[in-house]
C-alpha cells in the first residue's frame, strides 16, 4: 500500500510539473511578437519590350529546394545556410515569385494574357522557372543579395522547350539586417524580372 501511495504521489507531481511547463510554453507563444513580414515588390517600372505577343501564357509555381521553399529569408555564410530570426515573406517564396513574374508581364503589356494554373486560360506556352538561389550572402569580400532563376519556355501544344536561359543578379548590401537584406533582394529581383520579360516576350 505504501508503494502504491508513493507511486500515486510521483504521478501527481509529474502531471503537475508537465502542466506548469506546458503553461509556460503556451504563455511564451502567446506573448512573443509575430515575425516581421517583408514583401517582395517586384518590378519598379514596366519592362521594355518590342511589340506584343498574341500568346496566352501559364506561369506555374516555380520549383525550389526545401531551404528556399518557405516563408523564411535565407542567409548564407560560406557553407552555412541559415534564416533571419523573426522575419518572413508574406507567403512561401515560390508563390511570391510566381506572383511577381505575372505582375511583371502584366506591367509590360507584352502578352495577350498571362496567369497561374486554374484561371481558365487557353494556354499556348508555359513559363517554367527554377529558383536556384535567392539569398543574402555574407562573404569575405562583402555582403550581397543574390538571385538566380532558370527559365524555360515550353510550347504547351507539344511539350517542347522553345528556349531556356539563366537569369542572375547580385546587389551589394551595406548592413547585415533583415530590412537591408530584403531591400537588396528587391533590387536584385527587379533586375532579374526585367531581363526575364524582355527575353521572353519575343519568343512567345
Amino acid at each position: 500500500m505504501h508503494f502504491l501511495n508513493r507511486a500515486k504521489s510521483v504521478g501527481v507531481l509529474s502531471t503537475a510539473l508537465c502542466a506548469v511547463l506546458l503553461s509556460g510554453c503556451v504563455s511564451k507563444l502567446l506573448t512573443s511578437p509575430p515575425p516581421a513580414t517583408y514583401d517582395l515588390t517586384g518590378v519598379q517600372s514596366a519592362p521594355a519590350v518590342k511589340g506584343r505577343a498574341s500568346s496566352q501564357v501559364l506561369v506555374p509555381e516555380p520549383f525550389a529546394l526545401q531551404t528556399l521553399a518557405s516563408q523564411r529569408i535565407v542567409v548564407t555564410r560560406g557553407a552555412l545556410v541559415a534564416y533571419y530570426p523573426n522575419a518572413q515573406y508574406p507567403d512561401t517564396l515560390p508563390r511570391v515569385v510566381q506572383s511577381r513574374i505575372i505582375q511583371a508581364f502584366e506591367k509590360s503589356k507584352g502578352v495577350r494574357a498571362i496567369g497561374r494554373p486554374g484561371e481558365g486560360l487557353s494556354i499556348d506556352y508555359q513559363l517554367l522557372t527554377n529558383i536556384r538561389s535567392f539569398a543574402f550572402n555574407v562573404t569575405p569580400s562583402g555582403r550581397f543579395a543574390e538571385i538566380e532563376i532558370f527559365a524555360q519556355i515550353m510550347n504547351d501544344r507539344n511539350g517542347k522547350v522553345v528556349e531556356a536561359k539563366l537569369f542572375q543578379a547580385s546587389v551589394p548590401v551595406a548592413e547585415d539586417t533583415a530590412p537591408a537584406a530584403v531591400n537588396g533582394l528587391n533590387a536584385a529581383l527587379d533586375e532579374v524580372l526585367q531581363q526575364l520579360v524582355t527575353w521572353a516576350v519575343p519568343r512567345l
